[in-house]
């Protein structure tokens, strides 16, 4: 695969975060609701698509929780693929609950953001992180699952991709998360070729982002690795976007999606590539 460019995902690319942001989600809705979704159904959120942003699935899953309190008897698997069929998202979610027949007033009249965002991010952060972060005393004291995210990138590959090509990083974190992440990896990659959850309001799968990495590294052809459909999506939306340029997507197997059932997830997805690890990547590119 002939690039310029090369733009990497952080979260289930860089490092792993089944055991930070995924649990947080999970422990995040048990923590204010009692009750709460499992792993499994993340990856049916992330699958849904427009849950580039952690914080908003923790609310959908929360609203899934809250509504089955109300009598919505549709299980998780009904519920991801109303809100796919409804455009993806915590919008999409908001509908599908409104739409159905349950007493929405008293589901939206207990949902509450803030908090479920408040808890996760004591979760994930631990306590003095949150004070630095967030800029307040957290709700309670705990470690933070930040510290629990193996690293999944060698040093071997970080030296291949950026003696071989330009590299940019387009994640849905933080600013201030995805520099912790990048700096746990060792790469260092220029503010201006990152884009980060605080740099686009769009998210994934909006090709603003990835098309505007790509200016920016002076790229005719750019390869997009990331771990959920949504990256390669986004690489697909970007090649409509931007006929100019050549935009690859490649699904990377050490996120959510997973054996061969990934594998068949991404290509339906016009994954352009599927490699098993980031690390195969400088044997892909060329």
């Amino acid at each position: 695969m002939d690039v310029d460019a090369v733009v990497l995902d952080i979260d289930g690319v860089l490092v792993d975060v089944a055991d930070s942001y995924r649990r947080a989600i999970v422990e995040s809705v048990d923590r204010v609701y009692g009750q709460t979704v499992d792993d499994a159904a993340i990856q049916q959120f992330k699958n849904a698509g427009g849950f580039n942003n952690d914080w908003e699935l923790t609310y959908a899953a929360a609203l899934f929780v809250l509504a089955h309190d109300t009598g919505y008897d549709a299980d998780v698997t009904a519920f991801t693929d109303a809100i796919a069929e409804a455009g993806g998202g915590l919008d999409a979610a908001e509908a599908v609950i409104r739409d159905a027949a349950v007493d929405d007033a008293a589901v939206f009249d207990r949902w509450s953001p803030d908090r479920l965002r408040d808890v996760f991010q004591a979760l994930y952060l631990g306590a003095d992180l949150y004070r630095d972060l967030e800029g307040g005393e957290p709700p309670f004291e705990t470690r933070g699952y930040i510290h629990d995210e193996p690293v999944l990138i060698e040093a071997a590959t970080i030296d291949a991709l950026t003696d071989r090509f330009a590299v940019g990083v387009l994640t849905g974190r933080p600013a201030a998360e995805a520099e912790i992440a990048l700096d746990r990896v060792g790469l260092s990659v220029p503010d201006a070729h990152r884009f980060t959850m605080d740099d686009w309001e769009e998210g994934k799968p909006h090709p603003r982002a990835l098309v505007t990495l790509a200016e920016r590294l002076d790229a005719a052809s750019v390869a997009f690795a990331g771990d959920t459909l949504d990256d390669v999506r986004t690489a697909v939306n970007a090649a409509e976007a931007d006929p100019d340029r050549t935009y690859h997507g490649i699904g990377v197997l050490t996120g959510g999606l997973t054996g061969e059932d990934g594998r068949r997830a991404y290509e339906d997805a016009d994954a352009a590539a599927v490699v098993e690890t980031v690390n195969d990547l400088p044997d892909l590119l060329s």
